[in-house]
């Protein structure tokens, strides 16, 4: 079971993801929106715990960015903003769950328990054109029939499903190939995308990756336009 925690204290967070982790929650800590978002597009998590007073702006932030997106994992709001009218706020914007700090640890646990309960009835799969990736089990399809490229391919891939249509930058792709836990050689995210449009274009003709020039990827439908770069 996976939780991103985002929690701007570092002190805190490492308290906090100790905790998690005794309880056999695997803790991921980032300490800003922009470090959220990108974890969010690369990596899979049960649930999000999420600071309001973050460095770049409002955490509620985040949840008007991922709320509408396939597959985003349930969202509890863990802050010292605990006004009825800030409550309010967070709930009505999207949060599964509102908490007031200080709080135990065993009622965080609790409620990460029961939010990832929650979550697991309403997350769907992704589809693209004849491709589809199950959010829960992994699987992915091409058509109906079973497509499992080797590991780092597959990395690359889900990324860039979760992400799509939109562009997934080149430097969050390498740090998501690195957290397979071997050394990333300066060229690997273009060895592998080279690897997987191939496979792509071979079983998937209604599907393709594009070069966003300046950034990164995307995934998209074969013959939509790229978008410019920024």
């Amino acid at each position: 079971m996976r939780v991103l925690l985002v929690e701007d204290n570092e002190r805190l967070s490492a308290l906090l993801a100790e905790g998690l982790r005794r309880a056999e929650w695997e803790a991921h800590g980032v300490f800003s929106l922009e470090e959220a978002e990108g974890a969010l597009l690369v990596g899979e998590y049960d649930v999000v715990v999420l600071d309001r007073g973050l460095p770049d702006g409002d955490g509620l932030e985040l949840i008007r960015r991922i709320r509408n997106r396939p597959g985003a994992p349930p969202v509890i709001v863990l802050t010292a903003r605990g006004s009825v009218k800030e409550v309010c706020e967070g709930l009505d914007l999207g949060a599964d769950d509102y908490m007031v700090k200080p709080v135990s640890l065993a009622e965080l646990v609790a409620r990460l328990n029961a939010a990832r309960r929650r979550g697991f009835t309403a997350v769907p799969a992704i589809t693209l054109g004849s491709l589809s990736y199950d959010t829960l089990s992994r699987n992915i399809t091409i058509g109906g029939e079973p497509f499992d490229p080797p590991p780092r391919e597959r990395t690359l891939l889900e990324a860039l499903l979760r992400a799509a249509p939109r562009p997934v930058a080149k430097e969050t792709l390498e740090a998501r190939l690195g957290g397979l836990g071997r050394a990333v050689q300066a060229n690997a995210v273009e060895v592998y995308i080279h690897r997987l449009r191939q496979r792509l274009t071979t079983q998937a003709g209604d599907v393709a990756i594009q070069t966003v020039r300046g950034l990164g990827y995307r995934l998209a439908r074969a013959g939509d336009p790229t978008p410019d770069g920024i």
